[in-house]
């Protein structure tokens, strides 16, 4: 059964809890927005989903529609199961903080996603330990031949979305990226809201 969507507002973030073989589809409902993106085993915050454990078990820098998703402990814990977007996120990139907007000229306090994981998971009664490397939905981070790295636009569309299933208990945690700095919510440089839709379980061994 699929449930009617929920909002991401515009630099802000959303938490939910996912039981085994529940899937959370997340849509980038105007095509530049980028969604960090977290997720915690229900009985033990300390043991999360790793990008540098997911890079080393799928041999990929990106998790590509069908591959798993593993925590520290290098356990699964979501299956990324369908993209519709050109399948360009970021494994790489740190969630942006108040230190990075320092570090680019704000002179004020900068919603940030460190922030907006730890407020998200304040609201359904969660503490956050710390903050882990997060699963960049929608970041397009190109490497070049020197090895450096470009802020590069989204190159998803209007409506595109990934759904990932929860292999096992858990919460997973959004954020609509606040950047409107550099470009990486698009060249306006403008966040938008993004939108959640669980759906009910399938099998998940």
């Amino acid at each position: 059964m699929t449930e009617p969507h929920d909002t991401i507002p515009a630099t802000r973030g959303k938490a939910v809890r996912l039981s085994k073989g529940q899937a959370v589809q997340i849509i980038n409902t105007h095509g530049s927005q980028v969604v960090d993106t977290w997720a915690f085993c229900a009985e033990d915050l300390g043991h999360h989903m790793s990008m540098e454990h997911t890079r080393v078990e799928n041999g990929r820098l990106m998790p590509a529609a069908g591959q798993t998703l593993f925590t520290n402990k290098r356990e699964p814990i979501l299956v990324l199961e369908k993209d519709t977007s050109p399948g360009i996120h970021d494994t790489l990139m740190a969630a942006c903080d108040r230190w990075r907007y320092e570090h680019l000229g704000c002179t004020h306090y900068h919603r940030n996603c460190a922030d907006n994981m730890i407020e998200a998971m304040a609201e359904i009664g969660l503490t956050a330990g710390h903050v882990p490397q997060p699963l960049n939905l929608f970041m397009n981070i190109p490497v070049n031949a020197d090895l450096s790295l470009t802020q590069g636009e989204p190159l998803s569309r209007p409506g595109d979305h990934v759904t990932l299933r929860a292999t096992r208990d858990c919460y997973v945690v959004f954020s609509a990226c606040p950047q409107d700095i550099t470009p990486i919510n698009g060249a306006g440089r403008k966040p938008t809201e993004a939108h959640i839709r669980l759906t009910g379980t399938s099998a998940v061994s």
